[in-house]
């Protein structure tokens, strides 16, 4: 019999993906605080993909603990701009500052993954992507983020590449499902390897 599936994550997108590839799964909440956790290694410079490989691995690793038997699947997503990792906007006002300085520029997301069972890491992957905004006027920022709901505002990039978010870009170049945050082709292998999954 194989083990129960749980994503370490109750976001709607990443449940949205998951029961979209047919996966009978629970979600549950990781007990993961991101900025402590991540505190240390910025001080020490930590590139972006170390980041988000980090907090995939610390959600897993955390439910993993508590449901004993389970698979658990963790992930994570940090957007870098010219090397710099930025958090998730605490503030609309924050959120408008990073759309003026993304605006015209490309910049990365960096979507990780990791698989654990009784607190140890099974199997990990990161995946980049590179998204340019195409040049934002003002009030055009104003009406996108007026139009925002909490989830999506307070995410990685400010936006949900399949919903209005894609009216900001002019170029994407990497794997949809690592925009959305979640390297839904690596994982599928991932659980094949671990006999997770059929097919």
């Amino acid at each position: 019999m194989r083990p129960a599936l749980i994503l370490a994550s109750t976001s709607p997108s990443r449940r949205k993906l998951l029961k979209n590839a047919g996966l009978s799964f629970s979600s549950i909440r990781p007990h993961v605080d991101e900025r402590a956790v991540e505190a240390p290694y910025r001080l020490l410079g930590a590139r972006p993909e170390f980041l988000a490989g980090l907090l995939a691995r610390e959600k897993a690793l955390d439910v993993s603990r508590r449901v004993r038997d389970a698979v658990v699947i963790g992930g994570d997503q940090v957007m870098a701009f010219q090397g710099k990792p930025y958090s998730k906007p605490e503030s609309r006002t924050q959120a408008a500052e990073h759309l003026r300085l993304l605006s015209g520029k490309s910049h990365f997301l960096y979507s990780a993954l990791a698989i654990a069972r009784d607190g140890e890491i099974l199997f990990e992957t990161m995946e980049p992507a590179t998204i340019r905004l195409r040049n934002l006027q003002e009030n055009e920022i104003e009406a996108y983020l007026a139009g925002l709901s909490d989830e999506v505002l307070f995410s990685s990039g400010l936006y949900q590449l399949e919903g209005t978010g894609v009216r900001l870009f002019d170029r994407v170049e990497g794997d949809y499902f690592t925009i959305l945050g979640l390297p839904m082709l690596p994982l599928l292998a991932g659980l094949r390897q671990l006999d997770c999954i059929d097919g």
